[in-house]
C-alpha cells in the first residue's frame, strides 16, 4: 500500500480535497517538523519552506490510484513533487508520508492563514478544480489554463447572484436545460462550449434537442473616463482580433477602457487597474451606467459598464497596456460632441462605448453640477 498524503495547504479545505480526491478516505490531523506554510509571494496558495517550528496539515490515508493521479494532475503542474517525509500525529508518534515539496525555491509572504484563503478563495479554486479534472489536460496545460479557470470560476459564481425573473419566464437553468451532451472542443485563453441540450419552452413542453454552442470568457469592467471641467472623455485605441476576423480593413477600435475582472477582485479594483495600466490615470467617482451581455446569443461575456470622473487636463496620445499581455494601446483625450460625432459616423462603433456615451449625454449636466 502507498504511503498516506499530507497535505498542508490548499487541499485541507474539505469541498476542495473532495473534488481533487473524491471521498471513502481516513483524515487525521497532522503536523511536519521543521518546516513553515507561508503565502507565496504575491499569489492565492502557500508555499512550504524549511524552518523552526512545524507545519500543520492532515494526513490521508487510504487514496486509491485514481484519486492519487488526480492529485498529481492538480499539484504537478504548478511545480510541486512528491517527497518523502515523517509527520507527527497525535497519540500516534511519527508516520512515514509523502507531500507535494516545491521543485524549485519559492519565495514566501506571511504566515498562511487557511480561513483567510477560504474566505476569498476558496469558492472560485473548488469551482475551477472540477473545471480543471473534468477536462483532458496534462499538467503542464492545467497549470497554464489555470489563471482562465479561476476567472471562469468567479465568472460563474458572480453569475449565480443575477437577479430573479419579474417580467421573464420563471424557467431556471437548473430546472429548465436539459444538457444531453457535452462537448468542450477548445480551452485556453478563452473556451468554446457545444452542447446538444433541451430547454423549457413557454407552453410547457420541452425543445426538441438542439446544437448550441458559446464563446466562454470572464466578466469584463468597461469605464468611460468624463472630466466635468473640460467636459471631455478619453477614449482608448487598439487593435481588437473581431473586426479583423469579420473582414473591417481598420481593425483598430475606439473604446471605453476595459478590462477582466481578476479572480478575487471586485468591479472598483478592477476598474481602477485599468486605468492606471492603459492609461496611467487615477480616477475618482464611478457613476453605474448599466450591467449587461453585450451579446447573448454566442458569448457568455457579462459587462459592469461605468463613467468615471478624472482630471484629463494635459493627456492625449500616451501609449499604454500592459506589457506581459501584448496590449499596445494610445489614449484620445476629446471634447464629449467630438465623441457624439464619432459615434453618429460609426467610426466610434464598439457596443459599450455606445451604450455609455448615450448615459453620459442624459447625465453630464448633473456631473457637471
Amino acid at each position: 500500500m502507498s504511503a498516506p498524503l499530507f497535505l498542508y495547504g490548499t487541499l485541507c479545505h474539505a469541498p476542495l480535497r473532495e473534488v481533487v480526491l473524491g471521498l471513502g478516505h481516513l483524515v487525521r490531523e497532522a503536523a511536519l517538523p521543521g518546516y513553515r506554510v507561508h503565502w507565496a509571494e504575491g499569489g492565492d496558495y502557500p508555499v512550504i519552506v524549511p524552518g523552526a517550528g512545524q507545519a500543520t496539515g492532515l494526513l490521508v490515508e487510504g487514496l486509491d490510484a485514481e484519486a492519487r493521479a488526480r492529485a498529481d494532475l492538480f499539484e504537478r503542474g504548478f511545480g510541486y513533487e512528491l517527497r518523502e517525509v515523517s509527520v507527527e500525529v497525535e497519540g500516534g508518534g511519527a508516520v512515514a508520508a509523502l507531500a507535494y515539496m516545491p521543485e524549485v525555491e519559492m519565495a514566501p509572504g506571511p504566515a498562511w492563514d487557511l480561513a483567510s484563503w477560504v474566505e476569498n478563495w476558496g469558492a472560485i479554486w473548488v469551482d475551477a478544480a472540477r473545471e480543471a479534472l473534468a477536462g483532458d489536460h496534462d499538467a503542464a496545460a492545467l497549470a497554464r489554463r489555470w489563471p482562465m479557470m479561476k476567472l471562469r470560476a468567479a465568472t460563474r459564481l458572480r453569475a449565480a447572484r443575477a437577479p430573479g425573473a419579474v417580467l421573464r419566464a420563471d424557467h431556471t437553468a437548473a430546472r429548465d436545460v436539459e444538457v444531453i451532451r457535452a462537448r468542450h472542443p477548445y480551452t485556453e485563453y478563452f473556451a468554446l462550449e457545444d452542447h446538444d441540450l433541451r430547454f423549457r419552452r413557454f407552453d410547457g413542453t420541452m425543445s426538441a434537442p438542439v446544437r448550441r454552442a458559446g464563446f466562454i470568457g470572464g466578466d469584463a469592467a468597461t469605464v468611460l473616463p468624463y472630466d466635468p471641467e473640460l467636459d471631455a472623455v478619453l477614449v482608448v485605441e487598439q487593435f481588437r482580433a473581431g473586426p479583423f476576423l469579420r473582414g473591417d480593413p481598420w481593425p483598430w477600435t475606439l473604446e471605453p477602457i476595459a478590462g477582466r475582472i481578476d479572480p478575487g477582485e471586485s468591479v472598483d479594483q478592477a476598474l481602477r487597474r485599468e486605468a492606471r495600466e492603459e492609461a496611467g490615470l487615477k480616477l475618482g467617482r464611478l457613476h453605474h451606467v448599466a450591467d449587461y451581455y453585450p451579446t447573448p446569443g454566442a458569448v457568455s461575456e457579462f459587462l459592469f459598464s461605468f463613467v468615471g470622473e478624472a482630471r484629463l487636463s494635459g493627456r492625449g496620445g500616451e501609449i499604454g497596456g500592459a506589457d506581459h499581455e501584448d496590449e499596445d494601446i494610445r489614449a484620445h483625450v476629446l471634447p464629449f460632441e467630438t465623441l457624439m460625432r464619432l459615434i453618429s459616423s460609426g467610426e466610434a462603433g464598439t457596443g459599450p462605448l455606445v451604450l455609455t456615451a448615450f448615459w453620459l449625454a442624459a447625465n453630464r449636466g448633473r456631473l457637471r453640477g
